[in-house]
């Protein structure tokens, strides 16, 4: 090789190392950030608890307040921890009578004051915008831990997210009484929904 074609070759490989370090760097940042973890907080005020339960004459509906929660999420491997921490204490289906026995005889709120949810991983996870995934965890209630797999809707924007979830909670299996009487017969499991938001901190 010449001394023309040697200046050439070392001109060719200064210029196309100069190209590809930003764009590698760029690359690099790109997957350091999608690897990151986020805090997700929870707004309280703006995020709802509701529960269906049906009975022979009518459906009960009504609502939790969610306390406080915080979760820590890391999109690139679907890890996810921290709670969401609702007020059992809160529960009201807007009958004063079945609320008292609601929490004095299934829920015994007064002994166990909080119902929690403490995700462990999400399936189908990613960094921004919409998705549907499953989402494992914790889920503790009436004193008693057990391992759940729901369905949840999520969207995650740049300083914002929110989650919708909907699963079933058997709390007649799970150990909490049934309210039925012998003249109101009432299912032995219950519809939740958790609609949550609040502020991405990255």
């Amino acid at each position: 090789m010449n001394l023309l074609r040697v200046r050439a070759f070392k001109t060719s490989s200064h210029y196309i190392r100069w190209i590809l370090t930003p764009i590698l760097v760029v690359g690099a940042l790109g997957v350091r950030a999608a690897a990151q973890e986020v805090a997700l907080q929870v707004d309280s005020a703006k995020s709802t608890v509701q529960f269906t339960l049906g009975d022979v004459l009518h459906t009960v509906r009504g609502t939790f307040k969610v306390a406080h929660g915080t979760l820590r999420f890391e999109p690139a491997s679907g890890k996810i921890s921290g709670e969401i921490v609702v007020d059992a204490k809160s529960g009201e289906s807007g009958s004063g009578m079945r609320d008292r026995k609601m929490h004095k005889e299934v829920l015994e709120s007064g002994r166990y004051p909080e119902i929690a949810f403490r995700p462990t991983k999400v399936d189908g996870a990613a960094a921004t915008g919409k998705f549907s995934a499953k989402v494992r965890g914790m889920f503790s209630i009436h004193g008693v831990d057990r391992e759940i797999t729901v369905p949840v809707e999520v969207a995650i924007e740049s300083d914002h997210w929110s989650a919708n979830v909907h699963f079933t909670v058997p709390y007649e299996k799970w150990g909490m009484k049934n309210p039925s009487t012998l003249f109101l017969r009432v299912n032995d499991s219950v519809e939740i929904d958790l609609a949550a938001t609040g502020r991405v901190v990255r």
